[in-house]
C-alpha cells in the first residue's frame, strides 16, 4: 500500500551552518523544541529527546547526517524523517522537512495531519528563537501536559 507523507518548509533568515546546528546540537534546541537532549545527533547514532509537556523521554535513531545539507531520523518505527536545507543566499536558509511512514487509509492520514502540524510548529518555533530570540514553544502546550 501507498505510504502517506507529513511536509512543512520555512525559510529562516539565518545562515545555513547556524540552522543546521540548530538542529543537531540539543543545547541549542532547548530554546525552542525540546527540554532536553541526551546528545548531538550524528549518523548512526541512537538519541533521547525529552519534552516539556510530556513525561519520559523518546527515542531517536539517526541514519544520515550531511553537514549543512540533510539529517535523516526515525523516531516512530514506521516512519523516517528527512530535514533538507538549502542556501538561497548568505542569511536566507529553506528548511524542508518530510516524514514519511503511515498507510495510504484514514489512520495514516489522520497520523499525516497530526505531524504536519508538529512539523509547522517545529519550525515556526525554530524560526522565532534564531531569527528574534523568542521561545515560543514556551507554555504553548501545557494543555496537553498528562496529569
Amino acid at each position: 500500500m501507498e505510504k502517506v507523507t507529513a511536509k512543512a518548509s520555512i525559510g529562516i533568515q539565518k545562515p545555513i551552518s547556524e540552522v543546521f546546528e540548530a538542529i543537531v546540537n540539543p543545547e541549542i534546541m532547548r530554546n525552542y523544541f525540546i527540554s532536553k537532549g541526551s546528545g548531538r545527533m550524528e549518523t548512526d547514532k541512537e538519541i533521547f529527546w525529552s519534552f516539556p509537556e510530556f513525561d519520559g523521554s523518546y527515542p531517536l535513531t539517526t541514519k544520515e547526517i550531511i553537514p549543512n545539507e540533510k539529517i535523516v531520523f526515525v523516531w516512530d518505527p514506521e516512519s523516517v524523517v528527512t530535514i533538507e536545507l538549502q542556501q538561497l543566499s548568505e542569511n536566507n536558509t529553506v528548511i524542508k522537512v518530510a516524514e514519511e511512514g503511515h498507510s495510504n487509509d484514514e489512520k495514516g492520514i489522520k497520523w499525516a495531519i497530526g505531524q504536519t502540524e508538529g512539523w509547522a510548529n517545529f519550525l515556526a518555533c525554530m524560526k522565532a528563537w534564531l531569527e528574534y530570540g523568542i521561545h515560543l514553544r514556551k507554555g504553548a502546550f501545557d494543555f496537553m501536559k498528562t496529569n
